[in-house]
Order: C-alpha cells, then sequence, then structure tokens
C-alpha cells in the first residue's frame, strides 16, 4: 500500500472528507486530493498531525510503502531466481548431447557449469522460501499474490503435500534423464 491510499484509507476510517482533514491540517482541499492522487506528498509536519489525527504511529501511515516494496521485492527475486533455475536446468540438460558431440567428454564442462548454476539458482529460491516459511505450491501463490494462509490452510496443505518433494525429485530425475536420452539418440 502506498502513502496516498494510506492516507485515503485513515481519513475514511475516522470519516473525514477531504475538506474537513484539510481544515485539520491547516491546508486547502486541493492539497489533500494531490497527496490522494500522488501529485504531492505531505511534509514531515503534516505526517506527524495525520497520524496523531489518525490514532496510528507515523510508521504505520508510511510504513505501509515500505512493507509492500519489500514484498513486492521478494515476489521479483522469488520469480527472478525461479526463472533462472528452470532457464540453466534445461538449458543444462539439453546442451549434454550437442556439447559432447562437438567437443567430445570437454564440453561436459559446458553443460557442468550451466546445471551448476540451476542448482545455485534452486538455492536462492529455497532461502526465500525458508525466509517466508513456504512450503506449499498454494502457500508460494498466496505469497506471490500478496497475501497469507491462515494456520489451518497452512497445516490442511501441507499434509496434503506431505510425499511432495520426493515425487518432485523422482519426477525431475526421470525428465532429466528422458531429454538426455532423446538428445543423444538424436546426435547418435
Amino acid at each position: 500500500m502506498n502513502l496516498s491510499a494510506q492516507i485515503k484509507k485513515y481519513r475514511a476510517r475516522q470519516g473525514f472528507s477531504q475538506e474537513e482533514l484539510a481544515e485539520k491540517l491547516y491546508v486547502s482541499r486541493q492539497t489533500i486530493s494531490n497527496w490522494e492522487n500522488e501529485r504531492s506528498y505531505p511534509d514531515i509536519h503534516n505526517l506527524l498531525l495525520m497520524s496523531v489525527l489518525f490514532n496510528v504511529s507515523l510508521d504505520d501511515l508510511v510504513k505501509g510503502d515500505i512493507e509492500v516494496m519489500k514484498n513486492e521485492l521478494e515476489i521479483a527475486k522469488l520469480n527472478k531466481w525461479t526463472i533462472s533455475m528452470v532457464t540453466f536446468m534445461l538449458l543444462g540438460v539439453i546442451s549434454i548431447a550437442p556439447m559432447m558431440n562437438w567437443f567430445g567428454t570437454k564440453g561436459l564442462l559446458v553443460s557442468f557449469v550451466l546445471i551448476v548454476f540451476s542448482i545455485y539458482s534452486t538455492y536462492k529460491v529455497e532461502n526465500v522460501k525458508k525466509k517466508h516459511d513456504l512450503k506449499t505450491y498454494k502457500e508460494i501463490l498466496a505469497f506471490q499474490e500478496g497475501h497469507q494462509l491462515t494456520d489451518d490452510e497452512k497445516g490442511e496443505e501441507r499434509k496434503k503435500n506431505k510425499y511432495m518433494k520426493p515425487i518432485i525429485f523422482i519426477s525431475s530425475a526421470l525428465i532429466a534423464g528422458i531429454l538426455t536420452w532423446i538428445i543423444l539418440s538424436f546426435f547418435n
């Protein structure tokens, strides 16, 4: 939530019109409108007055922006590392046969490096998941949409997904093996 939305939210919660809030802050109604429409921002004096009028801390009034920005950065980080992980893994697996065909066993070094990058990306994804206690796909989706599941919902999801990690690992290994076999067959 940005500062403009915070001002609008707290003003509405207190039941103030823009005109009433303007009178209490000794500014024009247009100034309040500008704040709420992100055309300008209040100075520190007005922020302090609003925190008193709205009966919220200055942190709560302003920090809404900071918390949302932090979450958006974490979501972007999760997305970036997920894309990196998948891309490097696919490139690593797909490159095995062509690299061996063109450069012999030394060509495997290229595939190895790509797979190492994929593993590093996986590590980064797991760090974000661990930091936000994300264990199921539904929890990850909720996080990416900007909300969290309740503890009951988390418990239900985690019971359902008890065996997902081994299944995903085995499935990934099978897919990688099949892709490698197909590519090796194609180049031989």
